[in-house]
């Protein structure tokens, strides 16, 4: 923890972000210091030598530590912050906080939208739309629409975001279990809670698993192959987590051939995602660009964060989601 004479900050914010408009946000809230709006690396790199306070996510390189000696803490955009070097950062004495709960809703309902999307069959409806074909009624019930309602649905991490899923699941009259270290607590929004070792056999009891943990070693490639192979044949996968807890290859082979009903991707292992990349064109799949929490309110979420850890800084308490 840091001192509490910590000295106040008087150097600029710097918020580096190629869309979001923290900048008018923070304004709104009445900016209680000097602060820059960068929208692409270039920017950032011009004016990070003078931040004191970086509100930054996508836009972060290592290589920037060396041209930022007044920086003092980073408030991430995202609620993931595997992209910045926190041994680095420690040796720095530079704090890092994370935005966790700032699109815990946002995100819910993205997974939802896409649970509901996959199963509706609304990837094929719009595609049939665009060519003006109206297709006719399926005979083959196993063909058709599936409800929500009677599923089993798994949600991997069961964080702010994996609860909220969770609670959305259950109020479509879905049974819900859930992955983590954590046994089931009395609160807990799920009907049984798996141990990460106990993986495969909750992907097996499962009719649409969501993924909404962290990117960590464990959880990288933590859907692989072996995984794929141990979920109920029919099953969908929707990712809102980060791209690289899937093996997008295994993925790609399983949806290929057939296991699965479907995938609703937000994240990849490379973003943007290549145009030649098999998930656009693929039938059984919607993709969207890693915009689960990207709604009307996240600005003013983030900059409530930051002015939020600001305060705890200059009185030397502790901040609001820590992670350095």
């Amino acid at each position: 923890m840091p001192p509490t004479d910590a000295p106040a900050l008087t150097g600029p914010v710097v918020f580096a972000h190629p869309a979001y408009r923290l900048g008018d946000a923070y304004a709104a809230r009445g900016a209680p210091g000097p602060f820059a709006e960068v929208r692409d690396l270039a920017g950032l790199e011009e004016r990070i030598g003078e931040a004191e306070v970086l509100v930054v996510s996508q836009l972060w390189r290592h290589a920037l530590l060396e041209r930022a000696p007044r920086l003092r803490f980073i408030q991430s955009i995202s609620a993931g912050t595997d992209q910045f070097p926190r041994d680095a950062l420690r040796a720095r004495g530079i704090r890092l906080a994370s935005a966790q709960g700032g699109n815990e809703r946002a995100v819910a309902e993205h997974a939802l939208a896409l649970m509901l999307g996959l199963t509706r069959h609304l990837n094929v409806a719009q595609r049939d739309q665009a060519r003006g074909h109206w297709r006719p009624m399926i005979a083959d019930p196993a063909l058709r629409q599936r409800e929500l309602g009677g599923l089993t649905l798994l949600v991997v991490g069961l964080g702010r975001i994996g609860a909220r899923i969770a609670r959305l699941g259950r109020a479509f009259g879905m049974r819900v279990i859930g992955l983590r270290r954590r046994s089931i607590a009395e609160d807990d929004p799920v009907d049984a809670v798996f141990a990460p070792a106990a993986l495969h056999e909750a992907l097996g009891q499962a009719d649409m698993v969501v993924l909404a943990c962290p990117l960590t070693p464990e959880t990288e490639h933590l859907i692989d192959a072996a995984a794929l192979a141990a979920m109920r044949p029919g099953a969908c996968l929707v990712n809102v987590a980060r791209g690289r807890v899937v093996d997008q290859d295994a993925l790609l082979r399983a949806l290929g051939a057939g296991r699965l009903l479907g995938a609703g991707l937000d994240c990849f292992a490379e973003e943007p995602l290549p145009p030649d990349s098999p998930f656009w064109a693929m039938e059984n799949v919607i993709v969207t660009p890693h915009s689960a929490g990207e709604t009307g309110h996240y600005e003013a979420r983030v900059v409530g964060l930051l002015l939020d850890n600001l305060d705890r800084l200059r009185r030397g308490d502790a901040l609001v989601n820590p992670i350095v």
